[in-house]
C-alpha cells in the first residue's frame, strides 16, 4: 500500500498495486484525479518486447522518461531512438507506439490529467525527444538540475527535470504547483511536515500544491530524482514560509 504522509503527500513503489494491461503494456497509476490530484498524474509503464499498441491520444500534454531499457518512439511521420535517461513530449491528441527489443520502463506525467475524458484530435505537432546528457546543468545552492522538457521544448505545459541532491537535508519548502517525483538513484527519506518515510530507486512520490516537504539524502553519494510539475516553470523556485506565501 502507498504510504500517506502529511497533507496528502503519498509515496509508493515503482510497480505497487494492480496494473492495467494494454496489450504488451502494463500501467501502474500512482497519482491522478481519481486519487485526489488536481491537475497532474504519475504513471509507470512497463513495455514488453516488440511493438506496443497505439498509446496517447488524450486531451493533455504528456511527458515521459525512460527509467530503464531502450527502443524506438514511433509516431505519425517518423521515429526516434529512445533509451535510459531520455525524455520525450507527446502533444495533445498525438498517438505513438514504443518498439522495444527487451522490456522497457517509462515514467509518465499527463497535465492537466484528463482522467476518463474523451480523446482529443491531434494538433499535428510532432513529439519532442531529448537526452539528459544533452541538457545544460544549472545549480541552486549545492544542488544541480537539468530541465529536459518545458514550454521551450515542443511547447510543453509541463516541466520535466532531473535533479541531484548531495548527502544531507536541506530546509523544508513548498511550491505553488503539484509535483510528482521518481527516485532514479540513491536512498533517503521523503519528509512532508513532521512525517517521513524511506525512499530508494523506483520510489514514486506525489506532492500536493503548497505542501511543506523535503527530500533528505541519507546515503554517502548523490541522490538523483526525476521530477515533473504543472504549469511549466523553474525547478529552482521554492518558498519557505507557508504563512507568508509567494513574494
Amino acid at each position: 500500500m502507498p504510504i500517506e504522509l502529511t497533507g496528502g503527500c503519498r509515496v509508493s513503489r515503482l510497480r505497487e498495486g494492480a496494473a492495467r494491461d494494454l496489450g504488451t503494456v502494463r500501467v501502474w497509476q500512482h497519482a491522478g484525479r481519481e486519487s485526489g490530484a488536481a491537475a497532474i498524474s504519475l504513471r509507470v509503464l512497463e513495455v514488453g518486447p516488440g511493438r506496443s499498441p497505439r498509446l496517447g491520444g488524450a486531451a493533455c500534454d504528456e511527458v515521459l522518461y525512460v527509467f530503464e531499457g531502450a527502443g524506438a518512439l514511433l509516431f505519425d511521420g517518423g521515429s526516434r531512438p529512445i533509451g535510459t535517461d531520455t525524455g520525450f513530449y507527446i502533444p495533445p491528441g498525438a498517438r505513438f507506439e514504443i518498439e522495444a527489443s527487451a522490456p522497457m520502463t517509462l515514467v509518465s506525467s499527463r497535465c492537466p490529467d484528463p482522467g476518463e475524458s474523451a480523446e482529443a484530435a491531434a494538433t499535428g505537432a510532432p513529439p519532442a525527444v531529448v537526452r539528459l546528457d544533452e541538457r545544460i546543468s544549472e545549480t541552486t545552492g549545492d544542488r544541480w538540475y537539468k530541465v529536459l522538457l518545458d514550454h521551450r521544448v515542443g511547447r510543453s505545459q509541463v516541466t520535466q527535470f532531473v535533479g541531484a541532491i548531495p548527502p544531507g537535508r536541506a530546509p523544508d519548502h513548498y511550491h505553488e504547483y503539484e509535483e510528482v517525483l521518481c527516485i532514479l538513484q540513491g536512498r533517503g527519506r521523503m519528509w512532508a511536515g513532521d512525517r517521513s518515510t524511506s525512499i530508494e530507486r523506483g520510489s514514486c512520490i506525489y506532492l500536493p500544491r503548497r505542501q511543506m516537504h523535503c527530500v533528505e539524502n541519507t546515503g554517502d553519494s548523490e541522490l538523483r530524482l526525476l521530477g515533473a510539475f504543472y504549469p511549466s516553470g523553474s525547478p529552482a523556485v521554492r518558498y519557505y514560509d507557508p504563512a507568508a506565501g509567494p513574494s
